[in-house]
């Protein structure tokens, strides 16, 4: 243990995935009551096009480290997609998930094509797509440092008009609520999200940790406030636990969390009906 807490790269990580356990839980709150809990994925797939197009940009610059380039590029592609998928739901020009199946394929189709032109090969975007959170830079703990702030700002000061949004949009917009801004910022800051957890669990399992700790507070919490405290809580100890465990065993970062998350769900659902008739019955 003294050696896990003495080592530089394990302080960047443990920083990284204890702030991506509690700011992507945040967003999946909003998700999950919105219906829309395959939106990080689909942000997932278009960020893998952002990866690959920092890795263009890099090697047109001759830049050493196109990883570098990476996780900006990851931001710029997600939002633009965050974006894109909230104009085609409010114009209607295709419904929801038509909008997040073209991000799914068009996404992980233009990351493979545009890191083969950047000079790079598709064992390049297995850290993204799987999570490498011993990969972290410097650079890569500083900008999720910034952008978890900013979605756990946006998230917790804004919790009560987002909530009545999700809820009931038509009340929403009744109340005087900004409902189209309201909507676009639940998908920037889930775009964010999904660029600052792309190096702990990866891409394609980025949305899990999003939306199952969020499952498993919706077992035992009594209201939506309880719901994402407690489900900030769970993605911070499942990221941390997952972390440590990939330190001693030669495991992959992300699918040992999201595997915790999820054994933890069949834990809670399988338990929490025969404690509450227990407790019902005292």
């Amino acid at each position: 243990m003294i050696e896990l807490l003495s080592s530089p790269l394990m302080q960047r990580a443990l920083i990284v995935a204890l702030l991506v356990g509690l700011a992507a839980p945040t967003v999946g709150t909003f998700l999950v009551q919105r219906r829309l809990t395959l939106l990080g994925d689909g942000i997932g797939h278009i960020a893998l096009t952002g990866v690959a197009l920092g890795w263009l940009a890099g090697s047109v610059a001759g830049v050493a480290n196109k990883d570098a380039w990476a996780v900006p590029g990851a931001i710029v592609a997600a939002v633009i997609g965050a974006l894109l998928i909230e104009w085609m739901r409010d114009r209607g020009h295709t419904s929801g998930d038509v909008a997040l199946a073209l991000l799914f394929y068009g996404g992980i189709a233009g990351g493979v094509l545009l890191i083969g032109i950047a000079g790079g090969t598709t064992s390049n975007l297995n850290s993204y797509l799987f999570g490498s959170i011993s990969t972290v830079t410097r650079t890569d703990a500083w900008l999720t440092v910034i952008l978890a702030v900013v979605v756990l700002a946006v998230g917790l000061s804004l919790r009560p008009a987002l909530f009545t949004l999700c809820h009931d949009e038509e009340f929403a917009r009744a109340s005087g609520l900004p409902t189209k801004v309201l909507s676009v910022l639940i998908s920037v800051t889930a775009a964010l999200t999904v660029a600052v957890a792309m190096r702990v669990v990866g891409a394609l399992m980025v949305s899990a940790l999003m939306v199952v700790p969020v499952a498993i507070s919706q077992i035992v919490a009594r209201s939506f406030r309880d719901t994402m405290i407690s489900a900030m809580l769970i993605g911070a100890v499942v990221s941390v636990t997952g972390l440590v465990i990939t330190f001693f065993h030669p495991w992959s970062p992300g699918a040992t969390i999201v595997l915790l998350a999820v054994g933890l769900y069949a834990l809670v659902a399988i338990t929490h009906p025969v404690l509450a008739r227990i407790l019902y019955r005292k």
